[in-house]
């Protein structure tokens, strides 16, 4: 969820509040200091950490029984109930904050999709998700399945002709009388001239009035003026009884005539008009306008035209109060026509765009009403009782809000007892959430949230084990670690409170976090270390407001710029080398964001941002990085470079090894080459290619560049001699990029070393790389490989300790415990990251222990489980096969 959902209580964060517009009626360049002696409330005027959201996700205590389950019903399932389910699995992982494994639901949902209706959701949804991607849709057309999610479905195709609406009715005489072929229709002063037989057979009413007892059928003239049809609109009907088609008709008119086919229930006229108005939609406005006809006139192919333009067009539509009162103001009969049976799946779209526009809003607020009423089980009911609560909790609706938290805890989502502890504290009554929060610790398996939420009804000791518990539990949860550095800056313990916050970002590039250590430095009159914060703060999110949304990162970078030395566009470069030869990241991340502000070729800048951003696992910011080089590039050859690494980026790898061979062709450059080598080696099987690659990366190495990327050129080069048994070139290779100052060759020098049988070597490169880098889990790792069994053990205790999120540790102790014939204990080694990390290699270790142990039904869930996450996993379709075939 885009938006921040704000604490709702506050207490203790309301006393420390900096009023942000006391910086900001500073005057230039006098920005106030804080004292040398700063006393504890100065600092508690600069920093402050507001309480953790109840946040508005589907979080099941157990998310692998769940997911399994999911995938079991996925089995069994008819086609017609699949794309539900794959939209709850894309609920589950959101709690988890798996974004690509959301998104994958998604395409999923959209692929099973049994109606028109579900495809436009779901296809529009993926649409929404990508929103970034937008504008690089051009690149992607060569790629039927990118241009077919991102492109308009055709409906007219999709709703085929019902075959009940072609049938005529036969001729017939009734009476023993002759019936007259023509009739003439008046219509004011004006006759049109008919086949009786035609007409007839436009529908039953008029076959019955023009062929059976009625009078009409024994007059040649017949008067229809009092039917809301004209002249024109008669001729065209006329015109269609003898064609079957409609051909330039106004759209006015295709309306009278649609209202007239309506009343005397002409369905192949009605749905030749449904069709021909279907196609005229183009523009908001005509959706708009044409919804409201589709509706009146029960024509579905209409509406769903006229709902495609609305769904194509968010969030945009939601902000036209027109397109919001069609959406909330249908009842039952209009909505199976305009959405079919996928309400549910258009509300929970309709509520989550609003959610993120404005999470408090009216409009908001009717869709996750309308969201409850269309839940038809209980897990959809869960989590639109939950998702209300959280918004009438926003918007201080105190008793409706706990109404709706209880409604969702009886349906079974736990985690929305944390909305009831929050409202009973909101009203005084402390003691009561924290026993609740209690009791669900001691009936339940904790989680790190349980502790969380406790912390927040306790103080002092108390409230720091339970944090220090949430953050064993939960590494993820960024609240803990901010308490913590903040309450140790309060207590002026400056070395620790920088090295709690540096803990998580350590792992976890969260922007409250960098907010808050902007404000330590701030406190500490750091402006150089506070600049830096507050640059790749605007790296990462160019909009962002600080200090609860009260202040523009982008003014407060200008008032502490007042403080610093300027650099020039030497000092920048040097500054470059020295932060990306020591790995970090986020410190060159705001030395390149201070060098796009000068003459530099932008492109190549943003380049180098969005490699910076990869690394440090932002996709989505380095995805707009390399949009912004491509916007900036300084010539046709470098910007084909920059499309190229776009569709790489994307999973399109044919087509960005196309776009190199196109930018060599008009000059060969160090970028085209690298990019070429990059896409061939991670895209080819074929281990011939090696030789090309050398060959792409010889040539790159022989081009103009900088010694930043001609480092990383070399370790890959160095990567290949490797991987092709040629350990002398690719010595070679790592020492030249060592001599650039290209810190990572440690790691291939040291891989050298030990293919040489010198472990003792490889050992003393790695512990090189970690003194040097800032940012060295990974060099901890692999050092590991390195040594004994306990010196392993020591190294992987501090990866998981710089990086909890990284899985190779607990998957290497939990072998090691299972060597050892502790088979409960390796088990529990995997579920303590399992449970805050959706990942298939832990899973299928976990199933492979439970089959080994003879727990046939933990084995079967796991491996359930983890085809939720990758369904194409080879080993795992195997190990499933193998345990299901001994379920009981």
């Amino acid at each position: 969820m885009r938006t921040f959902f704000p604490s709702e209580s506050g207490k203790e964060s309301q006393l420390n509040a900096l009023n942000p517009q006391s910086w900001l009626q500073v005057e230039r360049g006098k920005l106030p200091k804080l004292p040398s002696n700063s006393s504890s409330s100065s600092i508690e005027s600069l920093i402050k950490v507001p309480e953790p959201p109840v946040l508005p996700f589907f979080k099941p205590v157990d998310y692998v029984e769940v997911l399994a389950q999911i995938h079991e019903e996925l089995e069994l399932c008819p086609p017609e109930e699949q794309s539900n389910l794959y939209l709850l699995q894309f609920q589950v992982f959101r709690g988890l904050g798996e974004v690509k494994l959301m998104r994958r639901s998604l395409r999923e949902a959209w692929q099973k999709a049994s109606s028109i209706h579900e495809k436009l959701i779901f296809g529009a949804w993926l649409k929404y998700e990508k929103q970034g991607e937008e504008h690089i849709s051009d690149l992607l057309v060569t790629c039927d399945k990118c241009a077919h999610e991102f492109g308009p479905v055709d409906i007219l195709t999709e709703l085929p002709i019902d075959a009940t609406v072609s049938s005529t009715h036969e001729n017939i005489s009734m009476n023993g009388n002759q019936i007259i072929r023509n009739v003439s229709f008046r219509i004011e002063d004006e006759k049109i001239d008919c086949d009786r037989q035609k007409i007839s057979s436009l529908s039953a009413p008029f076959h019955a009035m023009l062929n059976g007892c009625f009078s009409e059928s024994l007059r040649e003239d017949i008067d229809l003026s009092q039917n809301n049809i004209t002249a024109s609109g008669m001729r065209t009907i006329n015109e269609f009884t003898m064609t079957g088609s409609l051909n330039e008709v106004p759209t006015h008119l295709l309306l009278e005539i649609l209202v007239f086919a309506n009343k005397f229930c002409c369905e192949k006229l009605k749905d030749a008009c449904d069709r021909k108005l279907a196609s005229l939609v183009s523009s908001r406005e005509d959706a708009v306008e044409l919804m409201e006809y589709a509706l009146e006139q029960n024509c579905p192919v209409l509406a769903a035209s006229c709902l495609q333009v609305f769904l194509n067009d968010l969030p945009g539509c939601l902000n036209d109060s027109r397109v919001v009162e069609i959406f909330r103001g249908a009842d039952k009969q209009q909505r199976l026509i305009m959405v079919g049976l996928a309400s549910f799946s258009l509300y929970c779209l309709l509520s989550e765009v609003c959610m993120n526009l404005d999470p408090q809003s009216d409009k908001t607020a009717c869709f996750l009403e309308q969201l409850v009423d269309f839940s038809e089980n209980d897990r959809q009911r869960m989590l639109a009782f939950h998702q209300l609560g959280c918004l009438r909790l926003l918007r201080k609706e105190y008793d409706e809000a706990k109404r709706l938290f209880e409604a969702a805890l009886n349906a079974g989502h736990i985690y929305s007892v944390a909305g009831l502890a929050r409202l009973s504290y909101i009203k005084g009554h402390k003691l009561w959430s924290y026993e609740k929060m209690s009791s669900v610790i001691c009936s339940l398996t904790p989680l790190g949230w349980m502790y969380q939420e406790r912390s927040l009804y306790c103080e002092g000791d108390k409230r720091w084990e339970n944090l220090e518990k949430a953050s064993e539990l939960d590494p993820t949860l960024t609240y803990p670690y901010m308490y913590r550095a903040a309450t140790l800056m309060r207590k002026q313990n400056v070395q620790a409170a920088l090295a709690e916050i540096n803990r998580v970002l350590g792992f976890k590039l969260a922007l409250e976090c960098l907010e808050l250590r902007f404000c330590f430095y701030l406190a500490l009159e750091d402006y150089q270390s506070a600049i830096c914060d507050v640059q790749a703060i605007l790296t990462l999110s160019p909009d962002y407001r600080m200090f609860e949304g009260r202040v523009a990162a982008s003014q407060l970078r200008t008032l502490v710029r007042e403080h610093v030395e300027n650099w020039t566009t030497a000092d920048c470069w040097l500054q470059l080398y020295d932060r990306w030869s020591s790995v970090d990241d986020i410190g060159s991340l705001s030395v390149i964001y201070q060098m796009l502000e000068s003459d530099a070729a932008k492109g190549v800048l943003y380049f180098r941002q969005s490699l910076l951003l990869l690394r440090l696992n932002c996709p989505e910011a380095a995805m707009r990085s390399l949009q912004l080089a491509r916007q900036h590039a300084s010539s046709e050859h470098e910007k084909l470079v920059y499309e190229g690494w776009i569709l790489y980026d994307t999973g399109h790898c044919e087509e960005g090894l196309r776009k190199a061979e196109e930018s060599i062709k008009i000059k060969r450059s160090f970028e085209a080459f690298f990019l070429k080598a990059y896409a061939l080696a991670d895209s080819s099987q074929d281990s011939s290619c090696s030789s090309t690659v050398v060959s792409l990366l010889e040539d790159a190495l022989k081009c103009p560049s900088d010694r930043l990327r001609k480092g990383q050129a070399l370790n890959n080069l160095g990567s290949v001699y490797v991987d092709c048994g040629k350990l002398d070139l690719a010595a070679d290779c790592y020492i030249n990029a060592l001599k650039i100052r290209h810190t990572r060759a440690h790691q291939g020098l040291a891989r050298v070393h030990f293919l040489r049988n010198d472990k003792a070597a490889a050992y003393e490169e790695m512990t090189k790389l970690i003194e040097k880098a800032r940012n060295n889990a990974s060099a901890y790792e692999k050092r590991s490989e390195y040594c004994d069994r306990e010196l392993t053990k020591t190294d992987l205790e501090m990866v998981t300790r710089l990086d909890p999120l990284r899985v190779y540790p607990y998957r290497y102790r939990a072998a090691v415990l299972m060597d050892s014939h502790k088979e409960q204990e390796a088990i529990a080694e995997l579920s303590r990251a399992i449970a805050f990390k959706a990942d298939l290699h832990l899973l299928h270790l976990r199933a492979a222990f439970h089959e080994h142990t003879g727990d046939v039904m933990g084995a079967l869930r796991d491996c359930r489980a983890a085809l939720s996450v990758d369904p194409n996993h080879q080993e795992m379709l195997e190990l499933h096969s193998r345990v299901n075939s001994h379920e009981p």
